[in-house]
């Protein structure tokens, strides 16, 4: 069986680390550097860094935070926001990223999945889907659906035949963010991530709401995750990667412990 991932998320405007909720009300919260290294050394399994500003005002990624970042840890590394093209692609691998993560781009473009998976392989594409509770219909059946450029764009696409058709392209792994709970620290939206992790058979990120340990193991036991993403909790200081993978250990969940 293969280890649960704790992945720290690290969004970055203008450079610095950020955070809000529901994607409104921001505020700088410090050096995303900084904070990388940080969670590298408690023991986080990856980084996620998203320049959450780069495609609403239709720029390339801060490539210099990127290189920065890239030279502290040691770690997978995954790179969203402005990412457009192959070539966004390559700059930011190229910068020191394993990964690159795709959103509005790919919503607009959906070749762009499979364009990257054949220039770099399936693993180094992650689709990030920025989801919305809304009701039931005929176009979108799940009651799921996707929203672009940081929850500013309504799409009409029901996130379970998104999520099949970004698997069908070529992608190989979702990183699944529920707006409604981002940033509110109530928990994952559990259903969300079970219903897509059922969908499809590539590994699923949890994203938006962790407050707890607890919802993180929730995450993973009863949503069907492979990894939960993380922002508030560490990045205010309420717990630790140690303290959460702990927590998750002690009730069974299989995760890297190496201290």
């Amino acid at each position: 069986m293969l280890s649960k991932r704790v992945i720290p998320c690290l969004d970055v405007r203008n450079g610095r680390l950020t955070k809000g909720i529901r994607f409104a009300g921001n505020e700088d919260i410090g050096d995303p550097v900084e904070s990388a290294r940080r969670y590298y050394e408690e023991g986080a399994d990856e980084i996620v860094f998203y320049d959450i500003t780069a495609s609403a005002e239709a720029r390339g990624i801060f490539l210099d935070v990127v290189e920065r970042v890239a030279q502290e840890i040691f770690i997978p590394f995954s790179v969203g926001g402005g990412i457009a093209s192959v070539a966004d692609m390559r700059a930011v691998l190229r910068a020191g990223a394993e990964k690159v993560s795709v959103n509005s781009a790919a919503v607009g473009n959906p070749g762009l999945i499979s364009q990257g998976a054949e220039a770099f392989g399936s693993q180094a594409i992650v689709v990030g889907m920025d989801v919305l509770a809304v009701p039931v219909s005929p176009q979108i059946p799940s009651g799921y659906e996707i929203v672009t450029h940081g929850g500013r764009r309504r799409t009409g696409l029901d996130a379970l035949e998104w999520a099949r058709r970004c698997q069908d392209l070529g992608a190989g792994e979702l990183c699944v963010n529920s707006i409604d709970a981002d940033g509110t620290r109530d928990g994952y939206e559990l259903a969300l991530t079970r219903a897509v992790a059922d969908a499809v058979s590539l590994p699923v990120i949890a994203s938006g709401g962790a407050g707890s340990p607890q919802h993180m193991l929730e995450a993973v036991s009863q949503g069907g995750a492979s990894a939960a993403l993380i922002a508030s909790i560490v990045h205010y200081g309420q717990y630790t990667i140690r303290q959460c993978k702990e927590h998750m250990a002690a009730h069974g969940a299989k995760v890297r412990l190496v201290w």
